[in-house]
């Protein structure tokens, strides 16, 4: 299908759903969990697969449903990989030495390379209507978005957040595509900034808060005097209340802001993503879920999970410029025509 045809073709909007039972979950999550615990963590790369192929088949987009293609030895490779670089950090920032420079610059030249080629695995492995995904993104600009960046935000005090945020869905979405379609990312540093500033806010005001909460508490202390243990004690708490309870509401915020964001500057060839997700109900499935892990010692994470998937889901559509089942036809025609399938796949998954 052509590029007119479709634009002339009436708009149809599609809604996700996802169809996942938290019973049904329950029985993957436990058995998951069990082998993971015998095996030391060997198994939990084939948990991995068995629990994103449960919600990759549980999501439905017009009448079809994703698929996850992973090979759990992929991801045990690359899990075992990130364990051996994560423990060189640690040794390394731990026993400075001479050769602790070495090994943070080793570090650095890896980790952008490693990144790219996770993205590019995912993708890879998700499939729709039996076409995979892919991500065509080049290993330099990985090290602009992946190293460059993060240090960009260490030297400003966190100020580049959004910055990064964006250069890195940029990256992730810009380069990505379905078939032969590519996907397009349209947001803007500007409205990652205009998103972020309110939860920015709201953590400066928890800070403040925290900070006047310990100030009040010891200002009346006598100089040379001990402090009244249980003056102390309560700052201490209400401070930890106040953060707990602050995050569990800045953290919705925050998702709302960026998903909708992201989802709505997000096209795929002539076709738009539309988010709707909104704080209270968010917050609601999170408080609610944490309670429920709570007063079932962990049990109910399936729930929680199952909850939480089809609440995201739900409230993202697709407005496709036209039947979707003309496009995925066409798509799939032009990615078997051009023998897209053969390209380069890095053969491992870091856990990205």
């Amino acid at each position: 299908m052509d590029s007119a045809s479709v634009a002339a073709a009436p708009a149809v909007e599609h809604r996700v759903a996802f169809h996942g039972s938290g019973g049904e979950y329950f029985g993957i999550w436990i058995v998951n969990l069990v082998l993971t615990i015998l095996t030391l963590g060997i198994y939990s790369a084939w948990a991995k697969v068995r629990r994103l192929k449960y919600f990759y088949g549980q999501t439905e987009l017009a009448g079809a449903r994703f698929d996850y293609h992973g090979n759990p030895r992929a991801i045990l490779v690359g899990r075992l990989i990130g364990l051996l670089l994560f423990a060189a950090y640690t040794v390394a920032t731990e026993l400075v030495s001479w050769w602790t420079p070495v090994v943070l610059v080793l570090l650095a030249v890896v980790l952008p390379w490693l990144l790219r080629n996770a993205i590019r695995f995912q993708l890879h492995n998700s499939s729709y209507r039996g076409i995979r995904f892919a991500f065509d993104g080049r290993r330099a600009p990985a090290y602009v978005v992946f190293l460059l960046h993060p240090l960009l935000m260490l030297v400003t005090f966190y100020l580049t957040a959004p910055l990064f945020h964006q250069r890195v869905k940029r990256y992730q979405l810009g380069n990505a595509r379905f078939g032969a379609t590519a996907v397009q990312f349209h947001a803007g540093v500007g409205q990652f900034y205009r998103a972020y500033v309110p939860v920015m806010l709201l953590i400066l005001g928890l800070f403040v808060i925290v900070i006047g909460t310990i100030g009040a508490a010891v200002s009346g202390v006598e100089p040379g005097a001990e402090p009244d243990p249980r003056v102390i004690g309560g700052a201490a708490l209400t401070s930890v209340l106040v953060i707990f309870g602050g995050l569990l509401v800045i953290g919705p915020i925050w998702l709302v802001r960026t998903q909708n964001l992201i989802w709505n500057h997000t096209s795929l060839g002539e076709h738009r993503f539309v988010s709707t997700l909104r704080v209270w109900p968010l917050l609601w499935i999170q408080l609610s879920n944490l309670v429920g892990i709570m007063l079932t010692f962990g049990l109910f994470m399936p729930w929680a999970a199952v909850r939480m998937a089809r609440y995201r889901a739900q409230n993202v559509r697709l407005i496709a410029a036209g039947e979707i089942d003309a496009f995925v036809a066409g798509t799939g025609a032009e990615v078997t025509a051009a023998g897209e399938e053969t390209a380069e796949i890095f053969d491992f998954d870091i856990g990205l």
